[in-house]
């Protein structure tokens, strides 16, 4: 399809070249390994000199409709799906970096995003500055003449920090560093990286890909030179494969991406508001509040403020577990972007593993819950909360 169509277009019905047996739903190719015509064929699509599947732990149809698929609603060249998000940043880094290289990361990042820099990158030798996500001069002191990437997600989990992704694409350019972005709290439909510089994104496509809490993948796209080889190349040995039934499900999520994040937006937004006016709240982090730090610049990069925000109570660990465990309908699981809402404590959950001392640089405070909010009706979700707020 060409680029001309609308995105809620492409995300319905780009990447995908009918069978001979003339369906309208992408099928699925549930298989480990395909048949050559010839010995011929077969060494010819080993060696790469003719295009093909050659094994599903590397090409798969219905994997690689959805790599397609995303790459178009992303703007980019080149996808590689992955077995999960944490997968999708390892095949990065492993496909690109060596032993002595740098990267500069936001502190910001997801809890283990920062286990896998810490204690398993540096292994290899691979060294990890984290630097706060709004101060450019911070990303600046950090460069070092081995600095190969920086690293972030924006908006933040869980307090939805707002990165300005032109400015650090120009730094980053300045000094030949490639501009990592995770896109997964916002998807293409509410921010395309590349299209403000970054070279390449990641996604968790468990979360708001799939829409539905269903199954576990992640991605990689980019430029062909970067992640059709690099990554790509590193995916096909080491093997951290997306699996067929997951894609073709993820294919489904994206059917409806565009119509579900317009509500998931709506429905932050209304409760982001009625929380912050909430007497039992201390403070509300929501990029479409006005009260948020980077609110102008949200607009100015992003269609839409995202499904997930976070809060502080009055008081402490007891207070924000009382709020939580009040609950009746809402979901107490780490997970997110799902129609269903979700609620956790972060400091106990998603960033368990992270030392306070690295918890307090990042705001992980003892009273933050963060909510990723679904798509139920508003005035039960509020009801729902309101049964632990009001004991505060």
């Amino acid at each position: 399809m060409t680029d001309s169509f609308d995105l809620a277009t492409l995300a319905i019905r780009s990447g995908y070249d009918q069978t001979p047996e003339q369906e309208n739903s992408e099928a699925i190719f549930p298989t480990s390994s395909f048949r050559y015509h010839s010995a011929q064929q077969a060494a010819d699509r080993f060696s790469g000199k003719e295009e093909g599947n050659v094994y599903s732990r590397f090409t798969n149809p219905t994997v690689r409709t959805f790599e397609k698929r995303l790459a178009q609603l992303e703007g980019g060249e080149s996808c590689v799906a992955t077995s999960s998000g944490m997968a999708a940043i390892l095949s990065t880094f492993m496909g690109l970096l060596e032993a002595g290289d740098h990267i500069v990361s936001s502190q910001s990042v997801f809890g283990t995003t920062k286990v896998l820099f810490e204690k398993y990158l540096q292994k290899f030798g691979v060294e990890v500055t984290f630097v706060e996500q709004t101060n450019l001069t911070s990303w600046t002191n950090a460069i070092t003449p081995k600095t190969k990437a920086f690293f972030l997600e924006t908006p933040s989990n869980p307090l939805t920090e707002i990165a300005d992704i032109r400015a650090l694409s120009d730094l980053a350019h300045q000094h030949q560093i490639l501009l990592v972005v995770d896109n997964c709290f916002c998807t293409p439909a509410l921010q395309q990286p590349l299209q403000l510089g970054a070279d390449i994104v990641i996604h968790s496509a468990t979360k708001f890909l799939d829409g539905q809490g269903r199954v576990v993948g992640g991605a990689v796209v980019g430029p062909e030179s970067i992640v059709g080889d690099a990554v790509r190349g590193f995916l096909r040995t080491a093997g951290p494969t997306m699996s067929t039934f997951n894609a073709w499900v993820f294919l489904k999520g994206l059917e409806t991406l565009t119509i579900r994040m317009d509500a998931h937006c709506r429905q932050a937004q209304q409760l982001a508001e009625w929380l912050e006016s909430h007497s039992a709240v201390e403070r509300v982090f929501y990029p479409g509040l006005a009260s948020h730090p980077q609110f102008d610049l949200a607009k100015s990069q992003q269609t839409g403020a995202g499904g997930l925000l976070s809060f502080r109570v009055k008081g402490g660990q007891e207070e924000a577990w009382k709020v939580i465990d009040q609950t009746q309908m809402l979901s107490i699981t780490a997970n997110l972007g799902d129609v269903k809402t979700s609620i956790t404590h972060p400091a106990t959950t998603t960033h368990a593993r992270v030392s306070d001392e690295a918890k307090q640089k990042a705001g992980i405070t003892d009273n933050l819950i963060r909510i990723s909010v679904g798509l139920e009706s508003l005035k039960d979700i509020q009801a729902d909360l309101q049964r632990g707020l009001a004991l505060l």
